[in-house]
C-alpha cells in the first residue's frame, strides 16, 4: 500500500483579519502610539493585567493573549507565523481582495482557476480521487474552482440519498463490476463509481469521537476542523480540505471581538493539532486572511481595512518558533497611504514553497504564474 499524501488544510479568516492585534510588534513604540485604545499591552507592562499582556515570542512579536493556546505548538517549533503578508493588489474591498486571492494571480491577469485547482492538477501522480478536495461549509471556496469538490459540513453528509443507501448500495456495486462495454469512457465511469461506493463504505465506518481527549470550541471552525480531523484519522484520500471561518471585519470596538474571534481560532487548531496525533507529520495548515487592518485605530475604537496581514503555518515538517517577516516600520513614512501596513511579503511566495517544499510539487510557476524563486525556509 502506497504512503498517503500529505494533507493541506486552508482556514481562511473572511473579514480581514488584524494581524497587528493578532501578532503585536510590542517593540514598536508607534505601535502604541497608533492604537492608544487597542494596542496590545507589552509583555512586562506592569500597568495591565497578567493576562491581557502580549505573549513574547522573540523579543519583538508577541501573540494575542486570547491566542495562547498555540503558544506550546510554537514553543514545540510547530508553527511559523509570517508577518507584513499580503497581495500585491491595493484594493480594501472584501470581495474583490477574497476573490483575487484566491485566484492567486498576477494583479493584471484574470485567472478562471483556483490555485488550490491548479496545485491538484499539476501534482504529480494521478487524477485527483472523490475526495481529494474537500470544502467544509456550504459552499465550494474561489480556490477550488477548476476541480471538482466535495462541499459539506460533516462526513456524515456524504451519502448516496437520504435512507437510499442500503437500498442503492448493492446494485450499483454490481453495476459498476460488472461487464465492461464498448462506450466511451465506460471503464472511467465504472471505475469512478467504485471508488465512490469505497469511499462511502470508509467515511460510514469513520470514528466520530474526537481522539486523544481533544476539546474543540463550539462554534464554525471548532465544528469544521474536527470534520477534518476525522478525514485525516480515517486516512480517505483527502489532500486539501478548506474552512473558512467568517467575523473578522472589526471596525467597531475591536477590543470586544478580537478577543473572542482569537480565542476560537486558537483552541480549534489547538484541538485539531491534538486531535490527529502523530498523523499531524503528514498535515500542513495555513491560515490567511484577504488583507490586514489599518495601523491606526478608528474613532469608532475599531480599526478600517488595511494592507499587511499575517499568515500561520502549522504542522509536518514545519520549522516553526519563528516570526517571519521584513518588517516595513510602523513611522509615517514607512506606512503605505492612507496609514497601512506595507506589505513586504507576496501571499504566493509562502504559498508557492508550501506545495514545492511540502508537497512536491514541481510545477508551481504554473500554479502562482508570475511569483519568484523567494524561499523562507519554511520546512526542514
Amino acid at each position: 500500500m502506497s504512503a498517503p499524501r500529505p494533507m493541506l488544510v486552508c482556514v481562511y479568516l473572511r473579514g480581514a483579519a488584524d494581524g497587528l492585534s493578532l501578532v503585536p510588534p510590542y517593540f514598536e513604540d508607534r505601535y502604541y502610539r497608533l492604537r492608544p485604545t487597542l494596542g496590545v499591552p507589552r509583555p512586562d507592562d506592569s500597568h495591565s493585567k497578567k493576562a491581557d499582556r502580549a505573549i513574547d515570542l522573540d523579543g519583538r512579536f508577541g501573540l494575542h493573549p486570547s491566542l495562547a493556546a498555540l503558544e506550546p505548538i510554537y514553543r514545540a517549533n510547530e508553527l511559523a507565523i509570517i508577518h507584513a503578508v499580503g497581495s500585491d493588489d491595493q484594493t480594501r474591498s472584501h470581495f474583490e481582495a477574497q476573490d483575487r486571492m484566491e485566484h492567486a494571480g498576477p494583479k493584471d491577469q484574470a485567472l478562471a482557476s483556483g490555485w488550490l485547482a491548479r496545485h491538484l492538477t499539476t501534482r504529480r501522480g494521478g487524477r485527483p480521487g472523490t475526495l481529494s478536495a474537500v470544502a467544509l461549509g456550504t459552499k465550494a471556496p474561489e480556490s477550488l474552482r477548476g476541480c471538482p469538490t466535495s462541499v459539506l459540513e460533516s462526513a456524515s453528509e456524504y451519502r448516496l440519498g437520504d435512507g437510499a443507501d442500503e437500498a442503492l448500495a448493492d446494485p450499483l456495486a454490481a453495476l459498476y463490476s460488472g461487464a465492461g462495454s464498448a462506450l466511451p469512457l465506460d471503464e472511467e465511469l465504472r471505475a469512478a463509481g467504485r471508488e465512490a461506493l469505497d469511499t462511502l463504505d470508509r467515511i460510514r465506518a469513520l470514528d466520530a469521537a474526537s481522539a486523544r481527549g481533544a476539546k474543540y470550541p463550539e462554534g464554525q471552525l471548532g465544528d469544521r476542523l474536527r470534520e477534518i480531523a476525522r478525514f485525516v484519522r480515517g486516512d480517505l484520500g483527502v489532500e486539501v480540505a478548506c474552512a473558512d471561518y467568517d467575523g473578522w471585519d472589526t471596525h467597531f470596538v475591536s477590543t470586544k471581538l478580537v478577543p473572542d474571534l482569537a480565542r476560537h481560532l486558537a483552541d480549534s487548531l489547538a484541538a485539531f493539532r491534538t486531535d490527529i496525533g502523530d498523523a499531524a507529520s503528514n498535515v500542513v495548515v495555513v491560515c490567511m486572511t484577504e488583507f490586514g487592518r489599518r495601523a491606526y485605530e478608528n474613532t469608532s475604537l475599531g480599526t478600517d481595512h488595511g494592507r499587511a496581514g499575517v499568515m500561520f503555518v502549522m504542522g509536518g515538517g514545519v520549522r516553526g518558533g519563528r516570526v517571519i517577516t521584513d518588517w516595513p516600520g510602523l513611522r509615517e513614512n514607512d506606512l503605505e497611504p492612507p496609514g497601512d501596513l506595507r506589505v513586504t511579503i507576496d501571499y504566493r511566495d509562502v504559498l508557492k514553497e508550501i506545495l514545492r517544499d511540502r508537497f512536491g510539487n514541481t510545477r508551481t510557476d504554473e500554479v502562482f504564474p508570475g511569483t519568484g524563486a523567494s524561499v523562507r525556509g519554511l520546512f526542514v
